[in-house]
């Protein structure tokens, strides 16, 4: 049996463990005030071209998301996002509990457009009755997207410009920022996603550490008392340097990219094999998730042969599922799952 469900099913990368086997034994201060976290925060401004960026590792995702609206919005605020965002369909409700609401608006192949957004916010702006609905306070896209499409860099680029004349934040979700900044398709950097949202992150749980997110303000420091609030969210790790030597490690000799660049190479040749042999992708492969749209036959055949995640059922009786290669995606594993197709 295979096993394609997500790409966080692999420990880490093997660097990052003989890192952290290295200093096992080091006395080393807490809360991320250490030499290794420094050192990760100079590399990631530099690879970011924004010297005064405010860097800080949490641990995962949600938690991220979750810490970043929360330090942003007002009380009476809420959050914008596609409505197929991760923050609206994957988080149990995470963002919701810290009593912001997630305001949707329908998404165009999983993106959230900047026409959508602007007719949005006029039509926000514009309604008698504003003061007694919630009014959008930021806006959220992840990069990639939860289908698994990349916003181009014109894309980023119309959003941003709508964002800052309506004065509202963009935050970009990037657990699965690698891969997109290693897809062939890709025609923007990490730079430009610097230059272009007011906060992101660059995710490491799916992206070669053990775990691990490092927030990126551009800008400084846009978040008044962000270590505070980030402890009231119980994501300032104590051990925090845990964090920054895996970051350090991943931004050293290229390491976040090369990796990246192997999940979306061997996504591409299962994508292909797929197709090949009769199956029908739901939308094309750009980085290392697959979606493949399965009759019953397929799924229960498909099945049989490696674990994957469900995405969604179709009103035709057809099922939507994502296989996901990772950073430790081997040759050989695609080689075997091809012939087992």
């Amino acid at each position: 049996m295979f096993h394609f469900d997500s790409d966080y099913m692999e420990g880490a990368h093997p660097r990052i463990l003989e890192r952290l086997t290295e200093i096992n034994f080091e006395k080393i201060g807490g809360y991320g005030c250490d030499e290794y976290c420094a050192s990760a925060v100079r590399r990631i401004r530099e690879a970011c071209g924004a010297p005064e960026a405010n860097v800080r590792f949490l641990v995962g995702g949600t938690q991220t998301n979750a810490t970043i609206i929360r330090s942003v919005l007002r009380p009476y605020e809420g959050v914008v996002a596609a409505d197929t965002g991760h923050i609206a369909v994957h988080e149990s409700g995470a963002i919701e509990a810290t009593g912001h609401k997630v305001l949707t608006i329908e998404n165009v192949d999983g993106k959230l457009t900047a026409e959508r957004l602007e007719a949005h916010l006029a039509r926000e702006r514009g309604d008698a009755n504003r003061d007694h609905a919630v009014w959008s306070g930021m806006v959220y896209i992840s990069q990639p997207t939860e289908l698994g499409t990349i916003y181009s860099l014109a894309e980023l680029e119309a959003l941003s410009a709508v964002c800052h004349r309506w004065q509202l934040p963009l935050f970009i979700d990037g657990a699965r920022l690698g891969y997109a900044l290693a897809a062939p398709s890709a025609d923007f950097t990490l730079a430009d996603v610097a230059r272009l949202c007011d906060i992101f992150y660059i995710g490491g749980t799916k992206v070669g550490a053990l775990m691990g997110e490092a927030v990126v303000i551009p800008q400084g420091e846009r978040i008044a008392h962000f270590t505070t609030l980030i402890k009231q969210q119980g994501a300032l790790l104590a051990k925090g340097w845990l964090l920054g030597v895996q970051f350090d490690t991943l931004f050293t000799d290229n390491l976040y990219l090369d990796i990246a660049r192997n999940a979306v190479r061997q996504a591409e040749r299962l994508s292909q094999a797929l197709i090949e042999r009769g199956y029908t992708l739901t939308t094309p492969t750009l980085s290392n998730q697959v979606f493949v749209t399965l009759d019953k036959e397929q799924l229960a055949r498909l099945s049989e042969i490696t674990t994957f995640s469900t995405w969604g059922q179709l009103a035709n009786g057809l099922t939507v599922i994502r296989l996901a290669t990772s950073w430790a995606t081997t040759d050989k594993q695609i080689d075997e799952l091809i012939k087992a197709l």
